[in-house]
């Protein structure tokens, strides 16, 4: 049972750069407002039957960002919850304009040091298999912010706890009431 009662009339979507936090602050924010979440990420996977990585190096970024739009045409079609997005989905202009007029579009926005730090190594995230992650987010950072700044909602992302991110989503949202 939420414990902030916000009026929730279609589905919060949690954009930004890949270590912002989108999918454990999207958990959170979720059990905070009693809605469900999902990970546009698994969902993907869960509809192409490969991981990310796999279908990136299989059938490449095109292919994904087509599937990518596709479950977000779906996921944005269906009731209020909280979605976490992938990085690069906000990017698509298709997919970026789905998700502005159909839902509400919250911009978690880092420092590029604490997403370094949060993504480490890049594990399974294709876009970083063998590069430098700072010099690689700072790049990102420097061509997705724009896109990312047309969400009504930006919440900075902090290298703190994330309860206070979720605090703060809660208030943005209820100020727009």
């Amino acid at each position: 049972m939420a414990d902030t009662p916000l009026p929730a009339d279609r589905p919060i979507v949690l954009v930004g750069l890949m270590g912002a936090g989108k999918t454990t602050i999207g958990r959170r924010l979720a059990q905070r407002l009693g809605l469900p979440f999902v990970d546009a990420d698994a969902e993907i996977e869960q509809t192409m039957g490969l991981s990310i990585s796999e279908i990136f190096v299989r059938h490449g970024e095109r292919h994904f960002r087509d599937g990518e739009r596709r479950v977000m045409a779906r996921l944005a079609a269906g009731p209020p919850q909280v979605i976490a997005t992938g990085g690069g989905a906000f990017m698509d202009d298709g997919t970026r304009r789905l998700i502005l007029e159909r839902c509400l579009a919250v911009w978690l926005d880092a420092e590029v040091e604490t997403l370094a730090e949060r993504v480490g190594g890049g594990g399974d995230r294709p876009l970083l298999a063998g590069e430098d992650p700072r010099a690689l987010l700072a790049g990102l950072a420097e061509r997705r912010n724009p896109f990312y700044a047309e969400a009504p909602i930006r919440v900075r992302s902090a290298a703190e706890p994330r309860e206070r991110v979720v605090d703060a989503i809660v208030a943005a949202l209820a100020a727009r009431r």
